[in-house]
């Protein structure tokens, strides 16, 4: 059994961590850094509270430490545990910057520990479905893709510190990792960025809005989120150069954690109603046919069975920790078109080993 130590019960902690670890044969979700409350233990009777992350690294029965704290204490905090010589999941953004994710693999390199980004969006049912497309050549070959997270969020929240002007807050930081990710895991590594970044509501804080223009020998990836989206775009819009496939809404795994301590195996999981399939467009010979496509369905359990077993030595690590740089990489490309307003070349020749 491998016993995990979480760093942080806010939303990633109760949401995702907690009852993805709960939820996988092998895994123990044995202790938790709870500065000021007793939420976790309260979820999950027996569990060890802690309240400092200096007192859990004292604990030698922990196997993996998963970093959820704020996006901005994340380097310093994965730095900390890797330093203590133990195994990280660190959410996503591993880190601010590039240089800071290169610093932390650098370290995990160095004492041959597991650093493994939370990049579960791997796992959901909208990029499963997509390479099942692709694979099947269903469209041909593609000219654009749409990748789109709308939100509906007219007053700002500000006791949530990602709507605060703090270090690490920022849309393009928490979706467009995710988005970034699901991007270069489909299509690879892009030759030029362009973007724009910005604050669509009114009021201080940070942005919450971005568009992201992926480059392709052929193929434009877009990459776009708002907080104004009422009438919320495709989540997937796919067009080639044989159909189109469109897709509204997204996974419904969040929603679902939201409200459990862990999955009920008894249970389907991750699936979605018929209605909410999405629908492929294709021509075939020489008429218009459109068809629902049953989905792939998503499994974020399956990056942590991954965990274990990379952590087993059965497998490589579920998400190397190269992605995590990449995606970072790509943000500050992005963030310099958008001060510039002119499209930026990819250099990759700086990536680390």
């Amino acid at each position: 059994m491998i016993r995990v130590g979480l760093i942080g019960f806010g939303m990633a902690g109760r949401v995702f961590h907690a009852p993805l670890i709960s939820s996988v044969e092998g895994l123990e979700l044995a202790a938790v850094v709870e500065r000021h409350t007793d939420q976790a233990a309260a979820r999950y009777p027996g569990i060890k509270t802690y309240r400092s992350l200096e007192a859990m690294l004292a604990d030698a029965t922990l196997d993996l430490f998963v970093v959820a704290t704020p996006t901005g204490g994340h380097f310093e905090v994965t730095r900390q545990v890797l330093e203590a010589g133990k195994n990280v999941v660190a959410d996503k953004p591993v880190a601010v910057g590039s240089d800071e994710i290169a610093q932390l693999m650098k370290l995990a390199d160095a004492r041959k520990l597991l650093l493994c980004p939370f990049h579960e969006l791997r796992w959901n049912d909208n990029l499963r479905t997509i390479q099942k497309l692709l694979a099947a050549g269903s469209l041909g070959r593609l000219a654009e893709v749409e990748l789109n997270w709308d939100r509906w969020r007219l007053a700002p929240r500000p006791e949530r510190w990602k709507e605060q002007l703090v270090h690490g807050a920022g849309i393009l930081l928490d979706l467009g990792t995710h988005m970034i990710d699901q991007a270069l895991v489909l299509f690879g590594l892009p030759q030029a960025v362009s973007a724009t970044i910005t604050r669509e509501r009114d009021g201080e804080g940070p942005e919450d809005a971005f568009t992201l223009r992926l480059a392709y020998p052929r193929l434009e990836v877009l990459l776009r989120s708002t907080t104004l989206g009422a009438l919320a775009r495709p989540v997937v819009h796919l067009r080639g150069t044989r159909g189109n496939y469109w897709k509204w809404g997204l996974d419904p795994q969040e929603a679902a954690l939201g409200k459990i301590t862990r999955i009920d195996n008894s249970q389907p999981w991750g699936q979605e109603p018929t209605a909410n399939w999405g629908l492929l467009h294709v021509d075939v010979e020489g008429g218009a046919v459109t068809r629902p496509v049953e989905p792939i369905y998503g499994d974020y359990r399956l990056f942590y069975a991954g965990v274990r077993d990379a952590l087993l030595g059965l497998a490589p690590a579920p998400v190397e920790t190269v992605a995590a740089w990449r995606a970072a990489r790509v943000i500050e490309w992005a963030r310099e078109s958008a001060a510039e307003r002119r499209e930026i070349a990819c250099d990759w020749s700086g990536e680390p080993e």
